[in-house]
């Protein structure tokens, strides 16, 4: 079973920044596992934040979060992350970690087959 754990969400200004923790019971190669992160607010639909690797290993960012955030990963520690950068209020929301196996295919929440509990991020 592939077992997703979301950390270090809280509560932070505006302009602030945090880095989100997914730590997996997977070996999380590119070459195993799409890994990616998606966010929803309350009374608003869940979205993509970013998705990687896709085939030529690149990462996929939703139209509006390119730039201020970023996805990295450890594969020794089978941990990946996001950073947030410039936070706003309306960045406030559940962050999610997702997984799906194979190469990164699409930000469709759907296509994505183990999700975690999430992590709150609150931007005040």
């Amino acid at each position: 079973q592939v077992q997703l754990v979301e950390s270090g969400g809280g509560s932070v200004q505006a302009g602030g920044s945090l880095l989100l923790t997914c730590a997996t019971s997977v070996y999380t190669s590119p070459y195993t596992y799409c890994m990616a992160w998606f966010r929803q607010a309350p009374g608003k639909e869940r979205e993509a934040v970013v998705a990687m690797p896709t085939r030529d290993g690149s990462p996929i960012y939703a139209d509006s979060m390119e730039g201020r955030f970023s996805i990295t990963a450890d594969f020794v520690k089978n941990e990946v992350y996001l950073r947030l950068n410039s936070l706003l209020p309306e960045d406030t929301a559940l962050y999610y970690c997702a997984a799906n196996l194979g190469h990164c295919r699409s930000l469709s929440p759907s296509e994505y087959t183990y999700w975690g509990q999430g992590t709150q991020v609150t931007v005040s």
